[in-house]
């Protein structure tokens, strides 16, 4: 009994090693590779202040508290408290937000635009991150020598390119790596830094919160504009949350905790130490920071880095695709599996060619990484603010906190959250704009997509028969039944579907058994397989099956069916034919939406993925019944 005890230990130790090691090469991408760019932009980009010694600890003092404040205590202690069963991200969050809130009240309608709004973002981050990560990386071959110059952009490309182009093949093959390259990319981070404060340790002194606030009074209004510089270091802090599904709670905090913040904070304190001995060091104090013999081995890892952490982006915005679909604020779309264990693991060409020519164009625009920096941060800002008013929400509605413990972490966290997103709002006009431009405009294709489905439901429930009345008509032998099995897949699990009443119009037949299949997404990640399906018998050989999924997987017919014959009622899959419905969409002037949204919405509907594609069914056994709804 000791020895199996001490097994499991060790097995549980060595799992823990090793989801520790995967959240190093996954999680901390982002915000392990800020240090390339984001002292840079305290005193050499737009606005810029001094490196005196004054400005030096300020900044670094105003880094040190802002990353214990808002990603230590805020997202790794607070807000990954918030777990949909595990599973993170905004999307999950917002689902755990509306659970007691009635699908009509207000609350629940605001609450879901200001989480859509906030998902939305994400995808605009998820444009800039690896455009301004890979080109800060390759900008290194700048400091070793101005003659490749020139050579910056389109070794930046060709990196960019590179990494979209193998996604299809999935991140298995290639992830194994990703954990001991951060890993010492992250050594070699905390070895600059210590080399340079060794030599000037006076930067400590920063660790006193003083001077981030005599930073404030000494520079004034100039000093709240850096903020916009400051909050570089923390752009990787919601892959933090976003990322708890695939590791867990534990090992990202452990990752953390024990070698990512020490290791960056301490290459910020080396970059502070540098520029106090070399005031000269603004150009690039990260590289500067490497002896000179060492550059081009730090352009590799470098670039190495940010392409792990751009890979962290892409799987995010992969992820986030999906739970849009699942919830129903997104047509459907190709998904691809790259792994048959791991369920996560998925590639969607749409979102993946999407990205490329953001990216690339971002890089083409902006042409280096100061300009971009200049518009990144202020789509993170606000997703940051209604991260936390989401979690908030969770906190008195679903754990019990009372008005005064959540007013005093509203008090601490929004006003910290609000001062980085007042300093990055002054950035919409230098390039800002792009992210919110791109949140803007998905958000108007997201919530477009929600209502268009509900009033699309609306109108077929107004021409739906109840199916007692249906079967009641069949029974009086109106109709012939034929051999074989009819599953009749329906949005609605009430009512008779319209493919059903088109198929008896047509076709003057109904099946010996008829079927009618309804799938629902849960606000839940996964649904246990003893719990996803419910088989009804109705009388007379018909049957509803209505089939639970959770926003993190993808629905498959073939395996409801199985499930389905487990509780008694029998399949012959060679006898069974799927009737799908393809509705033509005609927009009107009838209340409902405004008349360009219809448009929008047919438009979004006819380009969504095929129903046969996406449920997984044999296409040899489907048939399509078409028809015309006016909306």
């Amino acid at each position: 009994m000791h020895q199996n005890n001490s097994d499991s230990t060790g097995h549980a130790r060595e799992r823990l090693m090793a989801l520790t090691l995967g959240a190093i090469g996954i999680v901390y991408g982002d915000i392990g590779t800020s240090p390339l760019y984001a002292m840079r932009e305290c005193f050499a980009g737009s606005h810029a202040v001094a490196p005196s010694r004054e400005n030096v600890l300020g900044i670094i003092s105003l880094i040190f508290w802002s990353l214990t404040i808002v990603i230590s205590i805020k997202y790794v202690m607070f807000v990954m408290r918030a777990d949909n069963r595990g599973e993170g991200g905004i999307l999950a969050l917002l689902a755990l937000a509306i659970r007691k809130f009635s699908s009509t009240s207000q609350q629940r309608a605001v609450l879901i635009m200001v989480g859509i709004f906030g998902a939305t973002l994400f995808f605009g981050d998820g444009m800039i991150t690896p455009a301004i990560s890979v080109l800060s990386a390759v900008e290194g071959l700048n400091v070793a020598t101005p003659v490749l110059e020139p050579y910056v952009i389109p070794i930046t490309i060709i990196v960019l390119f590179g990494l979209f182009l193998v996604q299809a093949s999935g991140t298995a093959r290639i992830g194994a790596l990703f954990g001991p390259i951060m890993v010492l990319w992250f050594f070699i981070l905390a070895l600059l830094g210590v080399i340079n404060l060794v030599r000037e340790p006076q930067v400590l002194a920063a660790f006193n919160p003083w001077h981030a606030v005599a930073f404030f009074g000494q520079n004034h209004w100039h000093g709240f504009l850096v903020l916009g510089a400051v909050f570089l270091v923390m752009t990787g802090g919601e892959a933090l949350y976003a990322d708890m599904g695939h590791f867990g709670k534990r090992p990202i905090q452990m990752a953390w905790f024990t070698l990512v913040m020490p290791a960056i904070l301490l290459n910020y304190l080396g970059q502070g130490a540098l520029l106090l001995s070399d005031p000269s060091a603004t150009e690039n104090p990260f590289y500067l920071l490497a002896p000179s013999w060492s550059l081009y081995p730090m352009v590799i890892l470098s670039t190495l880095a940010t392409v792990i952490a751009s890979q962290a982006v892409i799987s995010g915005v992969f992820s986030l695709t999906r739970q849009a679909v699942q919830l129903g604020y997104s047509p459907r779309v190709n998904i691809v599996h790259t792994s048959e264990r791991e369920i996560g693991q998925i590639y969607i060409p749409i979102a993946n060619w999407g990205l490329l020519v953001a990216v690339i164009g971002l890089v083409l625009g902006f042409r280096s990484s100061s300009n971009l920096a200049a518009a990144y941060g202020i789509a993170v800002a606000i997703t940051m603010v209604i991260t936390t008013l989401l979690a908030l929400v969770v906190a008195r509605t679903l754990w019990g906190w009372g008005w005064l413990r959540c007013a005093l972490v509203v008090v601490v966290f929004l006003l910290v959250d609000l001062a980085f997103f007042a300093a990055n709002a002054l950035k919409i006009a230098h390039g800002g704009w792009f992210p919110l431009l791109i949140g803007a405009v998905l958000y108007t294709l997201m919530i477009t997509w929600q209502q268009g489905r509900a009033l699309l439901a609306e109108r077929l429930r107004e021409t739906a028969v109840p199916v007692d009345e249906f079967i009641t008509r069949l029974a009086t032998g109106s109709a012939i039944r034929v051999p074989g099995t009819a599953v009749f897949l329906s949005s609605n699990p009430e009512g008779v579907p319209n493919t059903l009443l088109h198929n008896l119009r047509h076709n003057k037949v109904v099946h010996e058994q008829v079927v009618l299949l309804t799938v629902l997404t849960e606000d839940i990640p996964r649904v246990v397989d003893a719990n996803r399906v419910q088989v009804q018998g109705m009388g007379h050989n018909f049957y509803r099956i209505i089939a639970h999924y959770g926003f993190m997987e993808d629905p498959s017919i073939p395996a409801i069916l199985d499930l389905s014959a487990q509780q008694g009622l029998q399949f012959n899959l060679m006898d069974t034919t799927f009737f799908l419905g393809r509705e033509t969409l005609i927009p009107t002037p009838r209340p409902g939406m405004a008349l360009w949204r219809e448009t929008l919405f047919v438009s979004m509907s006819r380009n969504a993925a095929r129903a046969m594609d996406f449920f997984r069914i044999p296409h040899t056994r489907v048939v399509e019944l078409g028809t015309q709804v006016e909306l």
